[in-house]
């Protein structure tokens, strides 16, 4: 925990609190909107792995379907097809493991930050600011001068379920293009049950998130996913 704080969580921390500080009017909803962008951006090579490794696998998902139907009575011949067919297309399933760990690593610092500031009475600890961050004391805890980011805010947690359902959706849309192509089968479709519950799922837990925690983990949650929505757009643009 010492490694993770010292790496991660005071330096999100004190980005947070410079931004506060330089910004004209100190207004915390836009310093956690600039370290969001700033965190986002740094973690582009591994988001843009994540969703190219995501891709890859949705657009060789009817081949990997034929591969199990054909072998549907014998396990250890799929298995085997699947690995040959992996290397074949040098693709791995796992491969958007670790960029997906690594960003979720810091979704949990930025929320400790923003959860520990607010549970602070959002006045600032002295002693988690480097030498060169000075403390602002008791930090202004409105958005634009109208918003209580101490309190959860339905209107944030409705915008940012629909951001996430977007997003989500962006991802499966290459799945269901590809699935008109394929053969009729009278076996349940188990990964498109799956996304469909992904579908409803995520936003339905992030507008819950939206309505307990305070807004200002809404509105981090919100810019992330519309950061994320822009870097899919980026990527699944057709090719000229």
């Amino acid at each position: 925990m010492q490694i993770f704080d010292a790496l991660i969580y005071y330096p999100l921390y004190n980005v947070l609190i410079f931004f506060y500080n330089v910004i004209p009017g100190q207004d915390f909803g836009i310093a956690i909107i600039l370290t969001t962008l700033l965190l986002k951006s740094l973690l582009i090579p591994l988001s843009k792995k994540q969703i190219e490794s995501q891709k890859k696998m949705q657009e060789l998902q009817p081949e990997m379907k034929a591969i199990q139907q054909k072998h549907k009575n014998d396990k250890e011949k799929q298995t085997k097809a699947l690995m040959e067919f992996y290397k074949e297309h040098k693709t791995n399933p796992f491969s958007g493991c670790l960029p997906l760990i690594i960003q979720l690593v810091f979704l949990i610092a930025i929320y400790r930050v923003i959860i520990n500031i607010s549970g602070a009475g959002f006045v600032v600890s002295p002693g988690g600011l480097y030498a060169f961050v000075s403390d602002p004391g008791a930090i202004n805890h409105t958005f634009l001068h109208f918003m209580d980011l101490t309190k959860p805010n339905y209107v944030l947690a409705f915008l940012s379920a629909i951001a996430q359902y977007y997003q989500t959706k962006m991802l499966f849309q290459s799945q269901k293009k590809n699935k008109t192509e394929e053969p009729s089968s009278s076996e349940p479709d188990f990964a498109a049950i799956m996304n469909k519950q992904m579908l409803y799922l995520g936003p339905g837990l992030t507008f819950f998130i939206g309505v307990t925690f305070p807004a200002a983990l809404a509105l981090y949650w919100l810019f992330s996913t519309l950061f994320m929505i822009f870097q899919q757009m980026v990527i699944f643009k057709p090719k000229a």
